[in-house]
């Protein structure tokens, strides 16, 4: 079985990111962690998942009654 030819790989390899350049290994290693974070994250948010409507709620209560309270303070 033939090799790939890795010289070819890293330099085809590029990440841009508004004025952020990354070419080759750097950049290869920043895809790699970009997946695994990804991954991670929805695999957080799966087993998050049967808990974030309650949290939702909760939050949009929090926001709800810090505004009262803020308008019964400029009042």
């Amino acid at each position: 079985m033939k090799l790939p030819n890795f010289a070819r790989i890293l330099r085809a390899s590029n990440v841009r990111y508004g004025d952020f350049r990354a070419r080759g290994v750097p950049a290869i290693l920043i895809g790699v962690s970009a997946v695994v974070l990804a991954a991670g994250t929805v695999r957080a948010l799966k087993s998050a998942a049967p808990s974030l409507a309650e949290v939702v709620r909760e939050t949009t209560k929090l926001v709800e009654a810090a505004r009262t309270d803020q308008r019964r303070l400029n009042a």
